[in-house]
């Protein structure tokens, strides 16, 4: 396995913050756009395999819009896409760190040529 690069915490609050720099995202959203559909795809299959649309999902799912208690469904709807929000941001990071870590691959096929 190649060597990665280690960080400490205050690298990486240091690059945390440099996030909030005005302008610091917009290539980032611009690639991201671009790959959005294969993006949307990955996490797609990402979700399925790993069970998250499964049996026990779909039962949760009809059981906060049945519920009889207009509180209660809006409870349980909140909490539904609380999770689902969580999870795909957690799989969202995990594809794009292994998305930089191909891009940074020099033995890719693919890298463009002089990177």
């Amino acid at each position: 396995m190649p060597d990665r690069p280690t960080y400490n915490a205050e690298q990486v609050d240091a690059a945390v913050d440099a996030l909030t720099e005005p302008g610091a995202l917009d290539h980032a959203q611009e690639v991201v756009t671009h790959a959005a559909p294969s993006l949307q795809r990955v996490l797609n299959e990402a979700l399925h395999q790993g069970g998250y649309f499964g049996e026990a999902y779909e039962a949760e799912v009809r059981k906060a819009v049945e519920a009889d208690d207009i509180v209660e469904r809006d409870r349980a709807m909140r909490v539904l896409l609380a999770e689902e929000s969580r999870l795909a941001m957690l799989v969202g990071v995990t594809v794009g760190f292994e998305l930089a870590r191909e891009l940074a691959d020099p033995s890719d096929p693919h890298r463009p040529a002089g990177d």
